[in-house]
């Protein structure tokens, strides 16, 4: 018991964040709920977390001394995004508490290492190969099959750094498109999937080895882009569970203190195909601040903090749309229903493709 107390960080502490959008804005607002301070670190100024949060550093992630007095100031630092620099997690390590460990997101910041620890514990995805050129990408099509995707194994996101390639397709083209012209990018070529629906699952795991999930969700994209999530999916009890159980072994197996958000392919024959993960709260558990005993946000704070995990228990079942560029001009509607929750990021200029805010319809939670 003496030692669970003293890993335990209490109410009153200051968790660092890296990174300072949406997502951060989101863990520092439970954060300050349940009593903490938030010391957010990002390069750009007034960005959504920071307008929110105890304190700021505004700085690159290589500035060594504006991390190390970052981490002088903090008692455990999170990511609200993946792409983190390897380097600043592990420079922070060694200097103070860093959860989820700089090893898981060293593994899920990048496609090919993501792939190949999900071969190492029996996790299945698509089939997949590791390309470094055009002519690795005409040689390997031609095992996988056409079509195929060509994706940047770092830095992409929202459909960046991803071409769909055909058997006419122009390898060299492709992979420029791919690259951005960058002469040392390395890719993964993934084998298309028949896939019925996306979905995606957050488990949360806790410095004593608790694990928790929630309730599979149904991910509708829009030009790349998460637009709504339907909680929760439609799928048949066995494979929610076998979706939920996925979840929970690649939390156990990257031994997580943290979240990690998983996203998933069901394919039409009903088989679940791992595509991607995330070492952080994810776009599609927002619904849960508002439909949940416990919140994504606040389970993160709660297992990086070393307290007991909360019940994932949702009270409703919700749609989830995300509010993207002009859409921002809805919020009135939003704020006009009773069963809507609106939630703005506070950004100043709405652009195309750009995360302004989502909105939550709470609907009768179905039985069974």
């Amino acid at each position: 018991m003496a030692r669970a107390r003293k890993a335990t960080i209490a109410p009153g502490a200051t968790i660092g964040i890296l990174g300072s959008g949406q997502l951060g804005r989101m863990i520092a607002l439970e954060a300050a709920r349940l009593g903490y301070r938030s010391h957010v670190f990002g390069p750009g100024a007034d960005d959504p977390a920071m307008q929110v949060s105890n304190r700021a550093t505004v700085a690159a992630y290589d500035d060594e001394a504006a991390l190390a007095a970052f981490a002088a100031a903090v008692d455990v630092v999170t990511y609200e995004f993946e792409n983190v620099p390897y380097a600043t997690a592990a420079f922070l390590a060694d200097r103070t508490k860093v959860r989820p460990s700089p090893a898981v997101l060293q593994i899920c910041q990048n496609r090919l290492r993501e792939k190949d620890f999900c071969a190492s514990i029996g996790a299945p995805t698509t089939r997949y190969v590791e390309v470094a050129g055009p002519e690795a990408v005409a040689r390997e099509l031609r095992d996988l099959g056409p079509p195929a995707i060509l994706k940047c194994a770092e830095l992409g996101y929202d459909g960046k750094g991803q071409v769909l390639v055909k058997a006419d397709s122009d390898p060299k083209a492709a992979w420029e498109e791919m690259a951005g012209h960058a002469p040392e990018a390395v890719g993964i070529l993934e084998a298309v999937v028949d896939f019925r629906m996306e979905i995606s699952v957050i488990a949360a795991r806790g410095l004593d080895g608790q694990i928790t999930t929630y309730v599979p969700v149904e991910n509708r994209h829009r030009n790349h882009i998460l637009d709504e999530t339907l909680v929760p999916a439609r799928l048949k009890p066995a494979l929610a569970d076998k979706a939920e159980g996925l979840a929970r072994l690649i939390a156990e197996k990257l031994e997580l203190v943290g979240l990690v958000a998983v996203e998933m392919f069901v394919t039409t024959d009903e088989r679940l195909l791992v595509n991607e993960m995330a070492p952080r709260p994810h776009n599609s558990g927002h619904w849960t601040l508002d439909a949940c005993v416990t919140s994504q946000f606040e389970q993160l704070v709660r297992a990086i903090c070393g307290l007991p995990l909360g019940s994932p228990e949702r009270h409703a079942d919700a749609v989830m749309k995300n509010l993207i560029g002009e859409e921002v001009e809805r919020w009135a509607e939003a704020v006009g229903d009773p069963n809507s929750k609106l939630h703005l990021y506070g950004k100043a200029e709405a652009r195309p493709g750009r995360k302004m805010g989502h909105v939550t319809k709470l609907l009768p939670k179905r039985e069974g």
